[in-house]
């Protein structure tokens, strides 16, 4: 009995002393302020249904970095340029990783992606390819007749339209998509495919297919925050995700198939034509640091719990301002996860809206004040408008220049800061007497 007791007591006297030895040995923390979390669910009670503003509300009050409990999980959020700045370069490496949420397992192949994918050699991998393969400037040049094409299809259009009200978000998400589908998968899955060609999902199919899988990627789980009651599905994403990732499985093998069809069909005369066929590619080299599987090129081809809160940072300066440089707006990120994409994206944005102004006299529809227009956002990745944009287009051009009349040469200049109607006018000569003065001004 007498040697029990003293085995209990040795062992109890050695974890005590473990423990306080641990202790001791912890450095004392000095956490941002931020308001006291409740049990279990931390402060997420204080997040309402536009999480960007609820942290910004929460940052007036704690400042400009601050600490919030998510769950299970502390989450410190930036507020300010200086934060951005400090959080996404001069701590970028320290900030680099992401956490393990549903979305990233279930909607890309198991964070297969180079948004979800964890810091390591497979991301570095990824973004190299990025950047200096399906980025390349050389690469997007190859692919400018896509986009000279499709916003010829907008302009005609919306010209086709002029004098009625239209929802811009429609035509917009159409030539985003069309652009994007045609460099990356090939071809238009946008539209209704010909007769003899099979047709693995509708042009409704699709977009569906794609906004579900943005408003999943962005929505907040309560699982990531509190993993013991993920299996519990409580707002049903999971489900949804799972349901979504059949969906885009099934379409991506699909366009796999048919691309590896065309490459042995081809033989030696095959080139790549695609992004698709650029990883197919990729994946056979055996000189790459990671293997790039088959699910890791479906992945690619699909259209962290700390937050620079962009949101605040806007509301601080003027909203007409885009120096990404300087930190006060952030629409591809910034740092080493910023948005590998970003070269295409700003080629895409920045020549819609230089032809859209160009071409086009913008008015709101008759009986609408401009005073009535609602900016409330919805949540997401992209945070897009709850009540779209319904304008009325008039033709600020003769109508036969609207077929072939595109603005290509803006897309290396500082355009916010230009007066494109005034380089509208000069670039069309409204007040043009002949067709051969027009051809020679478009010239």
């Amino acid at each position: 009995m007498e040697t029990w007791v003293s085995y209990a007591f040795a062992w109890l006297a050695t974890v005590s002393l473990i423990l306080l030895a641990s202790r001791l040995r912890r450095r004392k923390l000095n956490p941002p302020p931020g308001p006291k979390p409740w049990p279990i669910i931390g402060n997420l009670n204080l997040i309402g249904e536009l999480p960007h503003r609820s942290l910004h509300a929460l940052s007036q009050k704690y400042g400009p970095l601050m600490q919030v409990q998510f769950g299970s999980f502390p989450v410190v959020v930036g507020s300010s340029v200086e934060m951005a700045k400090t959080i996404l370069k001069t701590h970028d490496v320290i900030f680099s990783g992401r956490p393990k949420t549903a979305a990233g397992k279930y909607t890309t192949y198991n964070y297969s992606d180079i948004t979800w994918s964890p810091y390591g050699p497979y991301w570095r991998q990824a973004r190299k390819m990025c950047l200096m393969e399906l980025f390349s400037a050389k690469r997007l040049e190859s692919y400018e007749y896509i986009r000279v094409e499709e916003l010829k299809a907008l302009l005609k259009t919306l010209h086709k339209s002029s004098g009625r009200p239209i929802n811009l978000k429609d035509h917009l998400t159409d030539v985003s998509l069309n652009v994007i589908s045609r460099m990356v998968l090939g071809k238009k899955y946008t539209v209704k495919s010909s007769e003899n060609e099979k047709e693995i999902v509708t042009p409704e199919e699709f977009k569906e297919m794609l906004d579900e899988l943005f408003l999943l990627n962005g929505v907040l789980d309560i699982g990531d925050s509190i993993p013991w009651i993920a299996f519990l599905d409580l707002q049903g994403y999971i489900k949804r995700m799972k349901v979504l990732s059949k969906k885009f499985d099934k379409f991506m093998e699909h366009v796999l198939d048919e691309h590896e069809s065309r490459r042995k069909r081809e033989d030696k005369n095959w080139e790549p034509k695609d992004m698709v066929d650029v990883l197919l590619q990729l994946a056979s080299d055996p000189n790459l640091e990671v293997k790039l599987e088959r699910h890791g090129v479906k992945a690619f081809s699909q259209v962290q719990r700390l937050f620079s809160n962009c949101w605040s940072l806007i509301t601080l300066i003027d909203p007409t301002m885009l120096r990404g440089h300087d930190y006060e707006l952030l629409p591809f990120g910034a740092g080493r996860r910023m948005c590998p994409g970003y070269p295409l994206g700003l080629k895409v944005i920045q020549a819609t809206l230089s032809n859209l102004l160009h071409g086009f006299k913008w008015t709101l529809p008759d009986g609408v004040r401009k005073e009535e227009l609602s900016m409330e956002e919805i949540f997401g990745l992209s945070t897009p408008k709850k009540y779209p944009l319904v304008a009325v287009a008039e033709p600020r051009l003769p109508a036969h220049v609207y077929p072939n009349v595109i603005v290509l040469a803006l897309l290396a200049l500082p355009w916010l800061e230009m007066d494109l109607c005034l380089i509208g006018n000069r670039f069309c000569h409204q007040n043009c007497s002949s067709h051969e003065e027009t051809e020679q001004a478009e010239r």
